[in-house]
Order: C-alpha cells, then sequence, then structure tokens
C-alpha cells in the first residue's frame, strides 16, 4: 500500500488535503480521504479503516512527511508487523506508483471542477475514485479495470492456470 497528499483550494478559499491510498499492486485507490487538515492520528484512522475491509499490506510506502512519520504512525505498523518504506527526500519516483495516481487524480478530478467546500469536494472525489476503480482501464494492468484484474488473479490462484487476457 502506498499512501501521500493532494492539496486543493475550494472556491470559497478552503484548502483542503487529501489524503490517497493505493494499492500498489491492484492499482486500486483504497480510499481518497478529504478534509481541510489530516493530522498523523487521522492518517492512522483512515488506515485502520482500509486495512480493516482489505487486509494488513506487508509494507505502507510513503515520503518522510510529517504526518508519515509521527509516532503514533510509526507504532501501527510495529503492532501489526507492517513495515513502513520511507522513500528518500526529493526522489518522489520511489512512490511512483502512488505518484502516478495522484498525477492522474489531479488532472482528470481536482483541476476539472470547481470545488464548492469540503462537503462537495468529498462527494466529488469519491465519484470519481469509484470511476477510477470500476469503469477506467488502466495500461498497467493490461488495460483491465483493477476488479477484473483482480477477479483473474484470483481465478489464476486457486486454478493454477493463466487467465487470458
Amino acid at each position: 500500500m502506498a499512501y501521500d497528499f493532494v492539496f486543493v483550494a475550494c472556491d470559497n478559499g478552503q484548502k483542503l488535503k487529501c489524503l490517497t491510498l493505493i494499492n500498489e499492486f491492484t492499482k486500486e485507490s483504497l480510499c481518497i480521504d478529504v478534509a481541510g487538515s489530516i493530522k498523523g492520528k487521522q492518517v492512522v484512522q483512515v488506515l485502520e479503516e482500509v486495512i480493516a475491509q482489505r487486509c494488513y499490506p506487508k509494507v505502507l510506502r510513503s515520503d518522510n512527511g510529517p504526518e508519515f512519520v509521527s509516532t503514533i504512525l510509526l507504532e501501527l505498523p510495529v503492532e501489526q508487523g507492517l513495515h513502513n518504506l520511507h522513500i528518500e527526500p526529493s526522489k518522489p519516483w520511489q512512490n511512483g506508483t502512488n505518484e502516478i495516481f495522484n498525477g492522474k487524480f489531479r488532472d482528470k478530478c481536482l483541476i476539472m471542477y470547481w470545488f464548492y467546500g469540503k462537503e462537495y469536494a468529498k462527494v466529488i472525489v469519491e465519484v470519481w475514485r469509484k470511476y477510477y476503480n470500476l469503469i477506467r482501464p488502466h495500461s498497467s494492468l493490461d488495460y483491465q479495470i483493477p476488479t477484473e484484474f483482480v477477479d483473474g488473479w484470483q481465478k489464476e490462484l486457486t486454478t493454477g492456470a493463466r487467465v487470458s487476457r
């Protein structure tokens, strides 16, 4: 799992911070939390909600931002046997999957809409996230949507036979 922040300003001048969490293997957008500010405690809360639905990842990849190196966040993986993988400063390509996602999120959602406020932004962002996961084909997944990719991968695991794509 990889996570990072994307920032946007609303029409009313309010600044929003979007926490993006993605599955690096399936390219699914697991969550986009939209808030005025997001501190380490809220990052942990969002992570715990996603993990409760999806299971524990082996690695949590992020940059070295203050929200990602806070004590509360660093304790979560230790308790669950997870490994925090912080990229080197000024090397965003080490979190490339999330950086690519954030670019698409910025280009195809954030700059396409006028956000009148946080609640409006939350609705638009969630609609876009569902589109990204359920409708939009991904070139890195052989032009499948993430759910198709996951279904094919699970069939391969259970049957041992390669599913044609």
